[in-house]
């Protein structure tokens, strides 16, 4: 099982020494990959008082991930890195294949596109897409890009993007980067079974596996791709938060039964847990690294 952790970005101080100090504690400590999540903009708590849902707002730290990880992959050239999740549909197509094929070159083919539609129209409105259409528009969107990094030279035309006679070049190192989706509703996860790679687990209660209802709708997704004609399985990334509320062998069971339904990865998360600081989150990570060490891959 690939044990990867969650970037705690706004939790971390924002500025270069202390991501360079973070993310080569996350590497030298033996874990597989990084995840980094995804929010161009953040919306003025005090202007959107009336919205019940903003767990990012204007005041929250959330680095650009593409941009990051140029960064990220020089300083812990043995990790693998993911968006989890790009809000892809809010993000030009082309440029996305161009970002992240550069950063599957950077890394030596280390990467998974986690993407996403998002949920906060006010980001959307920001950037000029279409909040109502994004369902659509990420479907299109992933063939776009698998022919971006399969082809030399690619001609689209559908409903939102239209490309005549381009290329992205340099190519990535993995033709095509695998394409991960985040989410737990269903269209997220048949989107994940038959047009993507995997599924980046997140609610419902993705830390309670057996007491819910992920074994049924894991195996459901199986039965998507194999109706599909995909080739292989669906890949799948659970959660893990490290609170000290539950002991480390409720940690090891969390991580035993995940491994048990036939989960590939798990992402350790740390934020929203009283941590302040890169020093406070690495030293949670040891603890967890020390803890997990068994099912380390």
């Amino acid at each position: 099982m690939h044990v990867g952790v969650q970037l705690p970005n706004n939790e971390v101080e924002p500025e270069r020494g202390a991501l360079r100090e973070l993310i080569q504690g996350i590497e030298e400590l033996g874990f597989h990959h990084a995840h980094v999540v995804d929010h161009v903009v953040g919306a003025d708590p005090v202007t959107y008082a009336d919205r019940d849902y903003l767990p990012y707002d204007a005041t929250s730290v959330v680095h650009e991930p593409l941009t990051l990880f140029g960064f990220l992959t020089a300083c812990a050239p043995r990790l693998h890195l993911m968006s989890a999740v790009l809000v892809l549909p809010q993000r030009q197509t082309a440029l996305v294949a161009k970002q992240a094929a550069e950063i599957d070159l950077l890394t030596g083919g280390k990467f998974r596109l986690g993407v996403g539609v998002g949920w906060n129209d006010i980001e959307y409105e920001a950037l000029g897409m279409s909040f109502r259409t994004r369902g659509k528009r990420i479907e299109e969107q992933v063939e776009l890009l698998r022919r971006f990094w399969t082809e030399e030279i690619v001609t689209f035309d559908g409903a939102f993007d239209h490309v005549r006679a381009v290329s992205v070049n340099p190519p990535p190192v993995q033709r095509p980067i695998p394409i991960w989706f985040g989410g737990s509703v269903e269209r997220a996860r048949r989107r994940a079974a038959v047009i993507g790679d995997g599924l980046v687990m997140q609610l419902p209660t993705p830390d309670v596996p057996l007491e819910s209802e992920w074994p049924k709708m894991m195996e459901e997704m199986r039965g998507w791709r194999r109706e599909a004609g995909k080739p292989g399985d669906v890949g799948f990334e659970a959660r893990l938060t490290l609170d000290l509320e539950r002991t480390p062998e409720q940690w090891r069971t969390t991580v035993s039964q995940w491994q048990e339904l036939g989960a590939s990865h798990i992402a350790i998360r740390t934020i929203r847990l009283g941590l302040c600081g890169t020093e406070e989150h690495l030293a949670r990570f040891a603890f967890a690294a020390d803890v997990l060490r068994d099912f380390m891959t």
